[in-house]
């Protein structure tokens, strides 16, 4: 397998990790629960910008163009 392929599965794996921490933790209400799912969802975020760091060092991504100032205008209107 590729590199790039490797570091895209893995970014995949996280992302989905952290959606299901963010989907967790308000439904816990064990508070000491709580914090050990926000200390483990802090690593896998630090995990989460160093392969996003890797993958832009590499060009594996290539993030989206910013947006103009009329499209946030924009958005801003319609909410």
């Amino acid at each position: 397998m590729e590199e790039k392929a490797m570091v895209a599965d893995a970014l995949v794996g996280v992302n989905g990790e952290l959606k299901m921490f963010g989907d967790m933790i308000p439904q816990t209400e064990d508070k000491e629960l709580k914090q050990c799912l926000k200390q483990i969802r802090n690593q896998c975020e630090m995990s989460q910008e160093k392969l996003y760091d890797a993958a832009r060092e590499r060009s594996y991504y290539v993030p989206a163009a910013k947006a103009t100032q009329e499209e946030i205008n924009h958005v801003k209107s319609i909410l």
